[in-house]
């Protein structure tokens, strides 16, 4: 008889083994599934968007960035890999990028956004002054209008 018996003790809830093999990497759009607990009970949320980052390889402590824009406002969220309150993760698409971190797409993201507040700004400015000449113009036409009358 041995003194070191084998037994299969779990540590985690989850199945390390199962999470090991996901393979995603920056670039790639996932769909994070997270318990979420509200009183005495637990549903499932959703948090689907890029992966920007992830960091500490496989490694109990490793842990992936996932960015989303919700209502024109940036969202990030930093999820650890082997979390029990992670139900799942979805790969959604893979994508191609030439970079490990993509911490770029925070200012791409936002020079986007300066853009399209500019060209709205812009348009505002035509349509205001387009009506202050149809404005002139009426007037105009209502001066000469009443000079007939006279």
């Amino acid at each position: 008889m041995t003194l070191v018996q084998e037994k299969n003790i779990k540590f985690s809830p989850v199945d390390i083994e199962k999470r090991r093999q996901l393979d995603f990497r920056a670039g790639d759009s996932v769909r994070v599934w997270q318990k979420v607990k509200e009183g005495d009970k637990t549903r499932l949320q959703a948090f689907e968007g890029l992966v920007i980052a992830r960091k500490h390889g496989r490694e109990p402590g490793a842990t992936f960035t996932v960015r989303k824009v919700s209502d024109g406002i940036g969202v990030e969220r930093v999820f650890p890999f082997y979390s029990p309150n992670i139900e799942k993760i979805e790969i959604v698409k893979t994508g191609k990028v030439r970079r490990a971190k993509l911490y770029y797409v925070r200012e791409k993201a936002a020079k986007e956004i300066r853009k399209k507040i500019k060209q709205s700004q812009v348009q505002v400015q035509k349509e205001e002054k387009e009506n202050v000449e149809e404005d002139l113009s009426s007037k105009e036409k209502q001066a000469e209008q009443e000079e007939e009358k006279e």
